[in-house]
């Protein structure tokens, strides 16, 4: 799945953890992400670096895809506050939004390959 913001590429490789073992597991056992792989968690309200190998840039979504808060490279260990409405988050390799920025309030895609999609439906 790719990742686009305002039209612009921000991941071209993302892995969807919607399971519960996949996101309790997350990036935990991972040595790092490379440049364009991200992972969607969802539904996700929270998220921990504990345990973590390296830093992660992070969104922070509400159900639609609109970015309510942006973390730049997260250390490992850490446990950032949650944001109010959060329903999904992206966690992508360090620099990815120093090589495109995103800012809170813009909207976030993906796109499956043809034609841009909607977000899936959160229960």
């Amino acid at each position: 799945m790719e990742i686009l913001v305002d039209g612009r590429q921000l991941a071209h490789r993302v892995e969807v953890a919607a399971g519960f073992v996949q996101r309790l597991v997350g990036l935990l056992g991972r040595s790092g992400l490379a440049p364009g792989e991200g992972l969607l968690l969802s539904p996700c309200t929270s998220i921990h670096t504990l345990g973590m190998r390296f830093p992660i840039d992070v969104l922070l979504l509400d159900e639609a895809g609109t970015v309510l808060r942006v973390l730049e490279g997260l250390p490992p260990w850490r446990i950032p506050a949650p944001s109010r409405g959060t329903k999904m988050v992206l966690e992508l390799g360090p620099g990815s939004l120093a090589a495109t920025p995103v800012t809170t309030g813009e909207r976030i895609a993906f796109s499956t390959g043809r034609q841009l999609d909607r977000w899936p439906s959160l229960r």
